[in-house]
């Protein structure tokens, strides 16, 4: 190991390989992984540069993986990561941008009518009715909060503490509950 280092300059994958923090299989999947998580964010983010720096931030400590988690399952949590934090970076430069390009040009927004009346009794029925059939499933009715919230589905498994077998399971309870009762929305 020592001479390889004193040769050259190692990357973080060959680092994390000569370091036996992951075999070559492990890393075969990871690069698997990095191609999948790089789908869909623009060219100059690519799936090596995901890999390589979710293995930099391993090496230097600045995520430290649990004893229970499989190394290579803690690398791709890292690049999930990695990829949310790109899209939240591009979405606040988005809407940095837009209110700079025309701040004054931007008409005012119509203020939001309550609703009438029997649109919100009839909400009110809908919202007991899905709350009386999952009256004795806390954890569908936790989901259901969550949601109504606006909170992503790791946020609701954070806060709950569900496992994500247990937040998926419990969504289709919710789902199968909600078409065996027809209270689905008219989308295909």
């Amino acid at each position: 190991m020592r001479a390889l280092v004193e040769t050259r300059v190692l990357c973080p994958s060959e680092t994390a390989l000569a370091l036996e923090l992951v075999s070559a299989t492990d890393l075969l999947r990871l690069k698997t992984l990095a191609r999948l998580q790089a789908r869909g964010l623009p060219p100059e983010v690519a799936w090596d540069d995901l890999l390589q720096e979710a293995l930099t931030r391993v090496l230097t400590g600045a995520r430290r993986k649990p004893a229970a988690v499989a190394m290579v399952a803690f690398i791709a949590g890292i690049m999930r990561s990695l990829r949310s934090e790109y899209w939240h970076r591009a979405r606040a430069r988005s809407a940095a941008e837009g209110a700079r390009a025309a701040p004054a040009a931007q008409a005012p927004q119509a203020p939001v009518e309550a609703p009438d009346p029997e649109r919100a009794l009839a909400a009110a029925q809908a919202l007991a009715a899905i709350g009386k059939l999952f009256e004795e499933d806390a954890v569908v009715l936790g989901i259901i909060l969550g949601l109504a919230e606006g909170l992503a589905a790791e946020e609701i498994r954070l806060a709950m503490g569900l496992t994500r077998t247990d937040y998926d399971s419990a969504r289709r309870r919710l789902r199968r509950r909600l078409l065996q009762e027809g209270l689905t929305c008219g989308a295909t």
